[in-house]
C-alpha cells in the first residue's frame, strides 16, 4: 500500500473512532448527573449501540455490497449522524432522547463494517496492512477522551456537539476516499447470510458452542464498565476522568502487539482464559478501591488491563472464528459472532448494568463496591465454565 493511501485510511479510521469516543465514554455521567435519568434508562441508552450492531448488517449487506459505492454510503451515514447527534444534544426527556440515539447508533455502527470493507478492498496484503491502519482507531479514541477532559465536557451536552462536528468532518472527508464499488451486485441475498445464521451448524461442536456462549456472557460484565466507569470516577472526584480512561486504549495497542507473541505459548484457550480472568481482576480491583481510596494503583491497574480484557476476548475471538469456520461459511460465522457479542450480549449487558446501578443508587451516589462485585463474580464463574468445557485444536493455535 502506498504511503499516501495509508495516510488517507488512517485519517478515516481516526475520525470514525473519534466520533464514537467523544460521546460514548462520558454519556453515562451526563445522563446521571445532568439529565437525572434512572439507571435502567442509562443502561438502555448504552444498549443502543447493540441495537445498531444488529440492524447495521442490513445496511452494509444490502446497500453497500449491492448498489452504492462504499465511500458514498459512509459519507451519507456520517452526515446524517452529525444531524442526529446535534438533535440528541437538545433532548432532555428519555422518551425523546432514546429514539433519537437509537437512530444515530444505527447509522454509526453500519460505519464499522464500511470502514473495514474499504480498508480491506484497498489492501494488497490485508494480514499485514489492515492491523496497521486500525491502530488509528485507538489513537482516535484516545484523542477524543483527551479533548473531552480538556474542554470539561464530561457532564455537558457539548460532548454531543463535539461528536457532531467530528461526524460532519468525517462525512465530508469520506467523499474524498478512494472509489470502492459494490462487490455483490448480482450475488444472492438472504437473512441467514446477513446475520450469520448460516453458521449455526458450527454450534454442534461443543468447544465452539462453549466459545460462543461464553463470548455472549462476557459481554454482560463488559457492559458494566462502559455504562458506569466514568460515573464511578466522577463520584470519587477523580479529575479529567475521560482522559485517564484513555490509558485503556493505550494498553489496547500494547496487548495487540503482544498477542502474536503470546498465542504460540498460551494457545487459544490460554489467551481467552487470561482475557476472561482480566475482567474478574479488573472489577475486583475497582471494588477493593472503594474502601482503599488511597490506593490509586488499583484504579489505574484496572483501567490498564483493558487491552487484555478486549484484545484477548474480541480480537482473539475473531481469529478463532476465522480459523474454525470453513471457507464457505467464514463470513457467516463472523456475522454470527458479531450478532452474539456486539448485538445480543451488549444489549442485555447494558440493560442489566443499568438495573443494577439503579438498585444500588444511594441519593446522589452509588454503592460501588456492590455494583463492581457483580460483574467480578460473573467473570469468575465464566473462567471455570470455559476452562472445563472448551478444547482447542492444534491448527487453531497455529
Amino acid at each position: 500500500m502506498q504511503p499516501l493511501l495509508f495516510l488517507r485510511l488512517w485519517i478515516m479510521v481516526f475520525l470514525h473512532y473519534f466520533v464514537w469516543s467523544a460521546w460514548y465514554v462520558t454519556m453515562g455521567t451526563y445522563l446521571d448527573k445532568t439529565l437525572h435519568f434512572e439507571g435502567g434508562q442509562i443502561g438502555l441508552a448504552y444498549g443502543s449501540t447493540a441495537v445498531g450492531a444488529l440492524v447495521s448488517p442490513f445496511i452494509v449487506g444490502i446497500l453497500a455490497d449491492r448498489f452504492f459505492a462504499t465511500q458514498r454510503i459512509l459519507a451519507c451515514l456520517h452526515l446524517a449522524g452529525a444531524g442526529l447527534l446535534y438533535l440528541v444534544s437538545t433532548l432532555e426527556t428519555f422518551g425523546q432522547f432514546y429514539p433519537a440515539l437509537l437512530a444515530y447508533t444505527v447509522t454509526y455502527m453500519a460505519g464499522h463494517g464500511l470502514t473495514n470493507a474499504l480498508t480491506l478492498h484497498h489492501s494488497k496484503n490485508p494480514a499485514k496492512e489492515f492491523p496497521l491502519v486500525m491502530v488509528m482507531a485507538s489513537v482516535g479514541w484516545i484523542a477524543a477522551g483527551l479533548v473531552v477532559s480538556w474542554l470539561k465536557f464530561e457532564t455537558s451536552a457539548s460532548m454531543f456537539h463535539l461528536a457532531a462536528g467530528a461526524a460532519l468532518v468525517m462525512g465530508l472527508y469520506s467523499l474524498t476516499l478512494p472509489h470502492t464499488p459494490p462487490k455483490g451486485a448480482n450475488a444472492p441475498i438472504s437473512l441467514g447470510t446477513l446475520l450469520g445464521f448460516d453458521a449455526l451448524k458450527l454450534m454442534r461442536d461443543r468447544s465452539f458452542a462453549t466459545f460462543m456462549i461464553c463470548s455472549f456472557l462476557i459481554c454482560v460484565p463488559l457492559s458494566f464498565y462502559f455504562s458506569w466507569m466514568n460515573v464511578f470516577m466522577t463520584e470519587l472526584k477523580i479529575e479529567n476522568s475521560a482522559a485517564k480512561m484513555t490509558l485503556g486504549q493505550v494498553s489496547d495497542v500494547v496487548f495487540l502487539v503482544l498477542l502474536p507473541l503470546l498465542l504460540p505459548r498460551l494457545g487459544v484457550k490460554g489467551v481467552l482464559l487470561v482475557g476472561i480472568a482480566a475482567w474478574a481482576v479488573r472489577f475486583g480491583l475497582f471494588s477493593a478501591f472503594v474502601s482503599n481510596s488511597d490506593a490509586l494503583w488499583m484504579l489505574f491497574v484496572g483501567i490498564c488491563v483493558h487491552g487484555m480484557c478486549y484484545d484477548f476476548i474480541f480480537v482473539m475471538g475473531r481469529m478463532y472464528v476465522d480459523k474454525h469456520a470453513g471457507e464457505d461459511i467464514r463470513a457467516a460465522a463472523q456475522g454470527l459472532h458479531g450478532v452474539v457479542t456486539l448485538g445480543a450480549g451488549m444489549f442485555i449487558g447494558s440493560w442489566l448494568s443499568g438495573v443494577v446501578g439503579e438498585h444500588y443508587k444511594r441519593g446522589d451516589t452509588h454503592s460501588w463496591q456492590e455494583i463492581w462485585m457483580i460483574p467480578a463474580a460473573m467473570s469468575a464463574v465464566l473462567i471455570v465454565v470455559f476452562a472445563l468445557l472448551f478444547k482447542e485444536r492444534s491448527r487453531e493455535t497455529k
